[in-house]
């Protein structure tokens, strides 16, 4: 509420996490994420691979539940009016980072609130991927590195924020909760 980010260590069921990354590792047909533009895909930005998240009965749908009932607790706290959640597993191979960008141009009306799940066990900050989340200054906050079972929380169109290059196969959930109609 007064910083407008939070980062929840051992935010969820740890299983959760083994669960989501066991299931990402058995998925296939993974796109490689890009920023588009004049739809042309732009991919000297950003270089994860991606694929959206859907209710399947066992780990993504008890991650989505968990989403559900955090959307209705920020709808009451903080009289957001969110609509609904989107989320798609990231893997980062080695290599690959998330230029500095933001989710939601400010005063728009579609990403409010932008969530990051990791997935990581034994993850050393030595292994890179860090996210870097500066303020709307563009000055350095804070470096998350990406443990398994965190969770980040912020504004989507007031943090800025970035990839760094990964040293070695990375997974994680980005999310994004809107107010647009689906």
């Amino acid at each position: 509420v007064n910083d407008g980010y939070i980062i929840v260590n051992d935010a969820l069921n740890s299983q959760l996490a083994t669960n989501l990354k066991t299931t990402a590792q058995n998925l296939s047909d993974f796109k490689e994420a890009g920023i588009s533009s004049n739809k042309i895909t732009d991919k000297s930005k950003r270089k994860d691979k991606i694929k959206w998240i859907d209710k399947d009965g066992a780990s993504q749908s008890e991650y989505l539940d968990f989403t559900n009932e955090l959307k209705e607790m920020l709808n009451k706290e903080l009289y957001l009016g969110i609509k609904y959640y989107e989320s798609h597993f990231a893997i980062y191979d080695e290599g690959d980072f998330y230029e500095k960008h933001l989710d939601a141009f400010k005063g728009s009306k579609n990403r409010i609130i932008t969530t990051v799940y990791y997935l990581n066990e034994d993850w050393h900050e030595e292994d890179g991927g860090e996210l870097i989340i500066y303020d709307e200054d563009n000055n350095y906050l804070t470096k998350v590195i990406p443990h398994a079972n965190t969770l980040v929380v912020f504004l989507s169109d007031k943090f800025p924020h970035e990839v760094l290059p990964s040293y070695k196969k990375r997974y994680s959930i980005a999310g994004w909760f809107r107010i647009d109609k689906l």
